[in-house]
């Protein structure tokens, strides 16, 4: 015989923010998608100007180990001056705020 759950309140799954926050994790994710979302688009903007990893790791002055780490969207090792340096390297500039 199947084994019934008992339905769960609406507002227990309103939105994964409030699952997140609730285990106590939502930062954590946050700040994983924020760094995604930056790797993504320096890398996007080395693509359109065709721009290898070597390259980027020569106009910042750095090594490609380095390079790898910025572009890895897993990897949130990664300082606020090397985002600002890449992406001007790119031609972009980086814009935090606080909201």
């Amino acid at each position: 015989m199947a084994k019934k759950h008992a339905p769960r309140a609406t507002e227990e799954l309103a939105t994964l923010d409030d699952f997140l926050r609730a285990e106590g994790k939502l930062e954590e994710f946050e700040a994983v998608a924020i760094k995604e979302v930056l790797a993504w688009q320096i890398g996007e903007a080395m693509r359109a100007q065709k721009l290898s990893q070597k390259g980027l790791a020569k106009h910042m002055n750095t090594s490609r180990s380095q390079i790898r780490r910025l572009l890895d969207p897993k990897d949130g090792n990664v300082t606020i001056a090397t985002l600002q340096r890449a992406a001007k390297v790119v031609g972009r500039k980086l814009k935090l705020e606080l909201v």
